[in-house]
């Protein structure tokens, strides 16, 4: 069953947790911010208000003893310099209470037991130190010690007592402020800690989400991937988790959908392959069955058939010459029809037989020399020539792996056809050339006979086609099928140039030796810098050139033993077609 995608992505799951810690630890962080803030303003209310406040509440304790020393010691002495540490605990209390009143902006209770300490003190100076002093100088110790009573002193204690009060609200509020820093100490380590157990507890719900949410959906498919793998293509893949994963899974299990029909394409294909592979096998065999019949229909024909054929032939002949004038005309037509059907009947024979041979009956290629070959096709046709007054005449041929027999006969097929079909006015002009095209020679048989149309183009090599009759050109009509099997045979391609001005060429490709077309590539790649390369000239406008040439020197002897740079030979014969 398709699972259903359904509530929120893992992307916005991972966001929204980390956006929740992120403001909780942004809040934390503000809190602990103003939590230090406060900590440190509490912490310089000890160390810069509340301490010196109670150093100072002390000096000023300190001037105000000076004050009160100072006048009992005058009052006994009457000597002036001994109210010098008055007047110095006076400008000394002046200087100290001016000093307190600076630190004094947060702690109004401190301010207002200070106002009470200055006005004990202002109240003992006028009712006791200043008529001291004045009583002194005008009437005498003795009466300034008058004024130095009970009362006076216990003045005096009050102002002492206000002191002690304002070091008791100084050590108060330096009390507080100690316990509020205690306070805000605490509070910044719990926030801390919580800030702490934040972290830990988003870390640990991240880590069991991306195991709920990311693990185990990843092993399970790729368990589900991993049985695909094995081989069990058929096994669908569900995958739970975020829409990403879900989504995920379909899109494997799409490929595997994907996977498992190209399989059945390929097996599909594999049986059909399988089924032709047998098909072909049977065929084979059935070739191979058939070869062996055509092979004991070739050693039939070349043997049992031949005999009475030549039988046949030969007492045909016999009849003619025996009787010929002894019978009537019909008589001697008669037998002339014989013997001329026997014969054809013979080189049919031949021709099939020579037909079928090519390619069977193989003695291996070997390097063969075309112009040893034309040496011996100019034998071959030289009876041929004589009678036809014909002219053979060939260019520099290649050396092309080959067998020798067969391109021999391949190219008397091609030299008789041109000195068969000519023209009854012209004497016959045969010229056979080549040259290399990539990795193949091509090589060109032209004539000045009396040429083909290009609609027969192809048709002249298909096997017993002929485009005459056979009373105005003898034959059997399978020489150029055999020239076209040969050629097919050696890995070439056949056919006729229709372009050529006059007579007949046929051209045909050979494989080139490698060492041929190495040298010809360096040829090339020598003569490029010098000056561009100039595309040879095709044999079919260089041989009516050469043809015109050996015209002007037809009376020259005939030379078939020279080398094939003569381009001249007289010798032929008569050969299949």
């Amino acid at each position: 069953m398709k699972p259903v995608i359904g509530g929120w992505s893992l992307r916005r799951r991972v966001i929204t947790l980390l956006t929740v810690v992120g403001v909780l630890l942004i809040g934390l962080a503000a809190a602990e911010a103003a939590m230090a803030a406060r900590n440190r303003t509490q912490i310089d209310a000890v160390l810069n208000q509340t301490g010196p406040l109670r150093v100072q509440s002390q000096e000023l304790l300190n001037a105000l003893l000076d004050q009160e020393t100072a006048i009992r010691g005058y009052a006994v002495s009457g000597d002036p310099a001994d109210l010098s540490p008055y007047r110095e605990g006076l400008e000394q209390e002046k200087t100290v209470v001016a000093s307190m009143r600076t630190l004094l902006d947060d702690y109004p209770q401190i301010g207002q037991e200070l106002r009470i300490v200055e006005e004990q003190t202002a109240q003992w100076r006028q009712s006791v130190a200043e008529p001291v002093i004045t009583t002194t100088e005008q009437n005498g110790t003795r009466a300034g010690q008058a004024l130095v009573t009970e009362a006076a002193r216990q003045q005096f204690d009050q102002v002492r007592s206000a002191v002690n009060d304002l070091q008791e609200e100084i050590l108060t509020a330096r009390e507080q402020a100690a316990s509020n820093v205690r306070t805000s100490s605490n509070i910044l380590v719990v926030l801390l800690i919580v800030a702490a157990l934040v972290v830990v507890v988003a870390g640990a719900l991240l880590l069991l989400s991306l195991d709920r949410m990311v693990i185990r959906p990843l092993i399970g498919l790729a368990d589900q991937v991993r049985e695909v793998a094995e081989g069990d293509y058929q096994h669908g893949i569900a995958t739970t988790g975020p829409p990403e994963f879900v989504r995920l899974g379909e899109d494997v299990d799409a490929m595997r959908q994907k996977i498992a029909a190209d399989l059945a394409e390929v097996r599909a294909a594999r049986e059909r392959i399988e089924w032709v592979n047998s098909q072909l096998q049977k065929q084979a065999e059935e070739l191979t069955r058939s070869n062996r019949d055509l092979e004991q229909f070739a050693y039939v024909a070349s043997h049992d058939l031949q005999e009475p054929l030549r039988k046949v032939a030969s007492f045909c002949q016999l009849l003619q010459r025996r009787y010929a004038g002894q019978l009537d005309e019909r008589a001697d037509q008669y037998i002339a029809f014989a013997v001329d059907g026997a014969q054809r009947m013979q080189r049919l024979i031949n021709d099939l037989l020579a037909f079928s041979r090519i390619g069977r009956l193989t003695t291996g290629f070997v390097e063969v020399d075309l112009n040893k070959v034309m040496g011996d096709v100019a034998g071959q046709t030289e009876a041929a020539r004589q009678y036809a007054d014909a002219e053979l005449t060939w260019t520099e041929l290649p050396v092309i792996s080959g067998e020798e027999p067969l391109l021999t006969n391949l190219l008397a097929n091609l030299v008789s056809n041109s000195i068969k079909f000519r023209r009854p006015d012209v004497p016959s002009k045969v010229h056979v050339s080549a040259r290399l095209v990539g990795s193949e020679w091509e090589i060109t048989c032209q004539d000045n006979g009396i040429g083909i149309e290009p609609e027969f183009a192809d048709k002249i090599f298909v096997i017993f086609q002929r485009l005459h009759s056979k009373d105005a050109y003898p034959g059997t009509g399978i020489g150029l099928a055999i020239v076209k099997k040969i050629v097919e045979y050696h890995g070439g391609r056949v056919w006729v140039d229709t372009d050529v001005p006059e007579g007949t060429a046929i051209r045909f490709t050979l494989p080139a030796l490698p060492q041929d077309v190495e040298a010809a590539a360096a040829a090339d790649s020598a003569d490029e810098p010098d000056a561009p390369t100039v595309d040879d000239p095709t044999p079919s406008t260089e041989a009516p050139a050469v043809l015109e040439e050996q015209a002007d020197g037809a009376d020259q002897p005939d030379r078939a033993d020279e080398r094939p740079e003569s381009g001249r030979t007289g010798d032929m014969r008569e050969t299949v077609g």
